[in-house]
């Protein structure tokens, strides 16, 4: 095999030059000027309508045209201080006036292309104006006509044309005022230089302060979403700690069942024993594994609890406690009480703990009601607050509510719906008639598990 190499030799012209941090900043600089008042300078782009929020009706639909009404209005102003400025009468004067409008009208359509008619009409109307006895080069119309054509334009474009309009205008105007000027001692191009300078800050000031506004709209969205998505993977990480003690208490009788079958029959088979072995060796490798991924999700403060998970028996204690937190509580149930898989009760003790303690913060000093019912497809739960009490008389002692000691487990709402989205049920929450909360869950067991959890 033969290696070979090739050199390339940098042509000793321009092309292969290094070329100076200046000569680069300048060409940049001159790009955007080409970019932003010479290429497609005069491409139609009309002015949008405004979006007008309020009920609909006439004065809404017109509202949308306020701003063309406005440039309307400015053009209107500068035709009439071309005629009226303009010392003399006749054709010049109505033709000064007519170049102080067109570019001002034309900000409605092809807004750079009418910056560019507006240095145009202003010299114009300078030579047809020239012998009346004019300032120099801005007439009284072409001032002000001028003047609105940048503050339209910066408006409808971005702060860079804004400063390339202010640098060609001071261009122009030291121009016009240095060679076709000088026997004129009454130029204006400073007064147009200055009053142009506030006037595009002013809307430089705009647009940054808009732009910030939708990056920081932008941002809390996006903190809106990263927060919610947070919060949702913080309730399924407990929820999956709580159901591990669940799931680890049936693998574990699984093992035990598997190790003590083959000693409750006498003689048992050599393939019942192997068989009930690896029963054993699957159930104790499923509970590792269990272990190991508990470790994955657990939060490093996260403490195992000393007690066993509470369900649907422990729900007169948690009643006992937020009635000592001040929340007036009662408790129905209807149907044939019956033990439901562990899963099941542990969820549905969470939601209604996690329904009271909604209830503690949001409405504090009102009656709940918990609703427990016991059908043929499963468990269904009502859990209903009254609005919070009026604020009582002047001098009424006040009713002190302690700290609930409910210990919500979970994040409202969205804690909820996870518990009853993992087991398959169905649930609504919202406002109730008479202003207070409701929340309605319906938990799906089939009759086999039902009767599996109550064995």
């Amino acid at each position: 095999m033969t290696e070979t190499t090739h050199t390339q030799t940098t042509p000793a012209g321009g092309a292969g030059r290094q070329r100076s941090p200046e000569w680069r900043l300048t060409a940049d600089a001159l790009d955007g000027l080409r970019q932003d008042l010479f290429d497609d300078a005069f491409a139609y782009r009309p002015l949008p309508r405004t979006r007008a929020v309020g009920r609909s009706g006439r004065s809404t639909r017109y509202t949308g045209w306020t701003p063309h009404a406005v440039v309307v209005g400015l053009g209107a102003l500068a035709m009439l201080f071309g005629l009226v400025g303009t010392s003399g009468s006749g054709l010049p004067s109505l033709l000064c006036a007519l170049l102080a409008l067109g570019p001002v009208l034309l900000t409605l359509v092809r807004p750079v292309g009418a910056f560019w008619s507006s240095l145009a009409a202003t010299t114009v109307a300078s030579v047809v104006g020239g012998a009346t006895g004019m300032e120099w080069p801005w007439g009284p119309g072409s001032f002000l006509s001028h003047l609105a054509v940048l503050t339209v334009v910066a408006i409808r474009t971005r702060p860079r044309t804004a400063a390339w309009m202010w640098v060609l205008t001071a261009v122009y105007g030291l121009v016009a005022d240095t060679l076709l000027g000088r026997e004129r001692y009454d130029t204006d191009v400073a007064p147009m230089l200055l009053v142009s300078a506030l006037a595009l800050l002013a809307v430089t000031v705009r647009h940054i302060r808009r732009q910030a506004q939708r990056e920081v709209t932008a941002q809390r969205t996006v903190t809106a979403a990263e927060r919610s998505r947070r919060t949702l993977l913080e309730e399924r990480t407990t929820i999956a700690r709580e159901l591990h003690d669940v799931v680890a208490h049936h693998m574990s009788v699984v093992a035990i069942q598997a190790e003590a079958a083959p000693y409750r029959v006498e003689n048992p088979p050599e393939e019942l024993e192997k068989a009930f072995a690896t029963i054993r060796e699957n159930a104790v490798a499923a509970l590792t594994e269990l272990r190991r991924v508990l470790g994955v999700v657990r939060a490093e403060d996260h403490e195992a609890p000393d007690a066993p998970q509470p369900t649907l028996a422990d729900l007169d204690r948690l009643l006992a406690n937020v009635r000592e937190a001040g929340l007036d509580v009662e408790k129905a149930v209807t149907g044939a009480v019956r033990e439901l898989p562990q899963g099941v009760e542990l969820s549905a003790y969470r939601i209604v703990q996690e329904a009271l303690s909604n209830a503690l913060r949001h409405a504090p000093g009102a009656g709940a009601r918990v609703e427990i019912g016991y059908v043929l497809g499963g468990l269904g739960l009502r859990v209903v607050n009254g609005p919070p009490p009026a604020p009582g008389p002047a001098g009424a002692p006040e009713r002190v509510l302690r700290p609930h000691p409910s210990g919500g487990a979970g994040h409202g709402i969205t804690g909820m719906r996870e518990r009853v989205t993992m087991l398959n049920g169905e649930m609504t929450a919202g406002p109730a008639a008479d202003g207070g909360y409701e929340v309605a869950v319906f938990l799906p067991v089939p009759a086999d598990i039902a009767d599996a959890g109550g064995a």
